[in-house]
């Protein structure tokens, strides 16, 4: 939109899509990262040299895997410093979990509460205003949590109503979303900052032919934090950039032991299924038409949509481009997340909204109104939102 100014030259004006009347609205973003940054074309000699590996089949293995997930940079707690301080970890059978535990629970509350701070400053309002926390990591264990040791560092209120999600895995950031989002539109003048934070720590491990999927989680997993500020009804003051408008949580039957993660005394365990891909693409396309059909408009197809999809891993994303027939660039941003940071589990979601929302504010009158916010994890479970942008039409 634009208009003329008293010397005759056109003005841009900024507007926006008007939120739904007590629907919930994401008002704010902020992300954090550790500072040890491992660019992929030197994970595999690092990491080798880390535990002391010098299988040339490992090697090969790990390499391939590099290649084929499109990483090409992540962030990590573990350092060099670490290591030395806690060489047992690079122990095979050595049981760390209390040196492990030490790490990541100081650590992902460090990674959310910049990125926390980082939110906050670009919402505007102050801590006080913020009514709930919603606190999402599959990275730490103790009580009482980092929920409550986040929201002493930040200065929230005693009496902020604090929600705790652990170990939920990949999924675990649109559960946050939808959490807050129910939170927000139940509690009116409610202010919910979501909070996510994620380590590789606890399941850090020397590689082992008889555990293959160590291997995928080298060349695949980062560490990071995210956060969202949520709410209903924004104050003229606050810039919502998309709405909440509707959230389903579906598990797929069956399916408990495709993606199994083990608490032991060496740190978390984990299986991955080879046929995690295909149980995902033979039950995407209905979950997808159930978000779809809140929107109201029967004639919408999967191309008219943008998409922020969890990017667990390429053939995750390939699977769900063929299966749903989208255009090559529907899924970018999610493949732009899993390039420049890696599946950094519940965190990524995260990332990929802060893509989409640059890419919906470039596209300007031509952006989509409607979208699909998707994450997958242990259960199988599927969690959707059904999205809509804010940014002006």
């Amino acid at each position: 939109m634009s208009s003329s100014g008293m010397n005759g030259v056109k003005k841009q004006i900024s507007t926006r899509r008007v939120a739904n009347p007590g629907k919930a609205t994401v008002l704010a973003l902020g992300k954090a990262f550790p500072s040890q940054v491992v660019p992929q074309e030197h994970l595999v000699e690092g990491f080798l040299r880390d535990t002391k590996c010098d299988d040339p089949f490992i090697k090969e293995k790990l390499e391939h895997l590099c290649k084929t997930t499109t990483v090409k940079t992540r962030y990590t707690v573990l350092s060099r410093e670490i290591l030395d301080k806690y060489p047992e970890l690079t122990t095979e059978g050595s049981p760390t979990i209390k040196q492990r535990l030490e790490i990541a629970n100081e650590a992902v509350v460090e990674m959310a509460l910049e990125a926390s701070l980082g939110c906050i400053k670009e919402w505007g309002r102050t801590v006080e205003d913020i009514t709930h926390i919603v606190y999402v990591s599959s990275s730490e264990i103790r009580l009482p949590g980092g929920d409550l040791y986040l929201s002493a560092k930040l200065g929230l209120k005693s009496d902020v109503n604090r929600v705790m999600l652990y170990f939920l895995g990949c999924y675990g950031g649109v559960t946050g979303l939808r959490v807050a989002k129910d939170i927000a539109e139940n509690n009116p003048g409610s202010r919910v900052l979501l909070t996510t934070s994620e380590t590789t720590i606890l399941g850090f491990r020397p590689p082992n032919k008889a555990r293959p999927y160590d291997l995928v989680g080298a060349a695949l997993f980062g560490d990071g934090a995210a956060a969202v500020i949520i709410g209903a009804d924004p104050l003229p003051s606050e810039a919502p950039f998309m709405e909440l408008h509707y959230a389903v949580q579906q598990f797929v039957p069956g399916t408990q032991t495709v993606i199994d993660g083990r608490l032991t005394e060496e740190g978390i365990n984990f299986k991955l299924g080879r046929d995690l891909p295909q149980k995902i693409e033979e039950n995407i396309e209905e979950f997808c038409k159930k978000l779809m059909g809140k929107a109201g408009d029967d004639s919408m197809e999967f191309n008219d949509m943008f998409w922020t999809v969890h990017p667990g891993g390429p053939a995750i994303l390939n699977r769900l481009e063929t299966k749903l027939k989208l255009g090559r660039e529907k899924l970018e941003c999610s493949r732009r997340a899993l390039v420049d940071y890696g599946n950094v589990s519940s965190n990524t979601i995260l990332y990929v909204m802060e893509y989409m929302r640059d890419e919906l504010k470039k596209k300007g009158d031509g952006a989509q109104e409607w979208g699909l916010g998707l994450a997958f994890g242990p259960g199988i479970t599927f969690e959707g939102l059904l999205l809509r942008s804010l940014t002006s039409p």
